[in-house]
């Protein structure tokens, strides 16, 4: 990966791509530190230690939200948008036509763009009245709280649009993806508190507690072994041979040759956890915000403790919506019966299978298993974080939504650098 990015540096047109990147991401960061007014970050702090709903919006705006800057949301509202756009597009057959159009795509990203909006204004102001709950506005009434609410709900929405901006721009003129880069610099900035985390378990272990000398190495072995894993796993795909009939158009022959369909492993990425996380965190968000006193509502109290991050039912249940999803979101991506009948209509087939059902449902059969494998990955990386958390009382800074995305983005940016240099390569020798 290092050896791409050192021969797309000596590349110009590659070099002007990645300094543009850099420079909006930078953009970015410094919008992150840029406060929104009227508002005492100091006072919602403790919010964001439970693992709650809000802690993973906070990782995914790189402690944006904790501070109420100007990108507190981040991307956040135009993923949730794309998200609920996918789903509707299955479900709704005008959309699924206007995705087949020649120019469908921009209209759903126009779309996108305008659900991301309305996404962000019912977040902000949302998250308004959290932080007035909390007491850390200064002016809650009277005209100067109007204006005061006024001033930070917009200024929350036009943060999430302008940052949505940027990662178009990225898009069109640097290099990558520009909403999974913005994610990757949020996910990244958070590992500055990894030495303080250290720093800490060094104090315990010199106060006493030994067994933390032994814990440390172990967990930087084990996030390695992770960051391997997933790098393996991520690029691990089905390839399923296909063949195609020879024909005789005019004087020419044509087809013949073999080919393949791959089925990555990992298809649906990194949103099933991002489901899963959004639920599962929903009653202890709820009770975080109602502050139920144990000693008044001892019922109530143990119900919404019991969805705290470390408790095991929350692993359970994570784990199993994990799974869920991730077969959900298999079956809205790909269709058996729609493949099987597009090899049949290219003279295409399955060696071993006739077309039609045969085919379709060798497909099934196959993608019943790649998912499966696909469901257990994604709950191992999830899961085991928080497994190693409670039995050794440390804090997992590299989770596995962050640890997913920060891979998967690296793998495609540099993929992406390799792509640009064979097409220069490429216009070179035919130039």
């Amino acid at each position: 990966m290092f050896q791409t990015f050192r021969n797309a540096w000596k590349i110009p047109e590659l070099k002007n791509r990645l300094l543009f990147t850099l420079a909006i991401l930078v953009v970015y960061r410094l919008g992150c530190a840029i406060p929104v007014p009227f508002v005492s970050g100091s006072a919602l702090t403790q919010m964001f230690a439970n693992g709650d709903m809000l802690s993973y919006l906070n990782m995914m705006s790189g402690g944006a939200l904790a501070r109420c800057t100007l990108f507190a949301l981040g991307v956040t509202p135009y993923i949730n948008a794309s998200i609920i756009v996918q789903l509707l597009t299955v479900a709704i057959p005008a959309l699924e036509n206007l995705a087949k159009e020649a120019d469908g795509q921009q209209k759903l990203q126009q779309i996108n763009r305008y659900a991301g909006a309305v996404v962000a204004l019912i977040m902000s102001i949302g998250y308004y009245f959290v932080i007035r709950n909390m007491g850390a506005l200064k002016y809650v009434s009277g005209g100067a709280g109007v204006f005061a609410a006024i001033v930070i709900i917009a200024t929350f929405v036009a943060g999430a649009q302008l940052i949505t901006w940027c990662g178009e721009q990225i898009d069109d003129k640097g290099i990558g993806n520009g909403v999974s880069l913005i994610i990757f610099a949020s996910i990244v900035s958070n590992w500055s508190s990894l030495y303080t985390s250290v720093k800490g378990l060094l104090t315990q272990a010199a106060s006493g507690k030994p067994q933390y000398y032994f814990f440390l190495p172990l967990l930087i072995v084990l996030a390695l072994v992770a960051v391997v894993f997933v790098v393996v796993m991520t690029n691990a795909e089905r390839r399923i041979t296909i063949q195609y009939a020879k024909r005789v158009v005019g004087r020419k022959q044509m087809g013949g040759q073999n080919s393949y369909l791959p089925l990555k492993l990992n298809m649906s990425g990194v949103m099933p956890i991002i489901f899963a996380s959004a639920l599962v965190s929903i009653p202890g968000t709820i009770g975080s915000f109602l502050q139920i006193d144990q000693q008044a509502h001892p019922v109530w109290y143990a119900f919404f403790h019991t969805f705290n991050y470390t408790s095991w039912l929350y692993v359970v249940i994570y784990l199993l919506l994990i799974l869920a999803f991730n077969y959900f979101y298999v079956a809205i991506q790909y269709n058996p019966v729609e493949i099987a009948n597009n090899l049949r209509r290219n003279n295409g087939s399955i060696p071993g299978f006739r077309p039609g059902k045969p085919t379709s449902d060798f497909i099934t059969r196959t993608l019943n298993k790649i998912t499966l494998i696909g469901a257990i990955f994604l709950a191992a990386v999830a899961v085991l974080p928080i497994i190693l958390g409670n039995l050794t009382g440390m804090s997992i800074q590299l989770g596995g939504t962050s640890l997913l995305i920060v891979v998967g983005v690296a793998l495609d940016t540099t993929r992406s650098l390799d792509s640009f240099m064979t097409m220069r390569n490429h216009k070179g020798f035919l130039g």
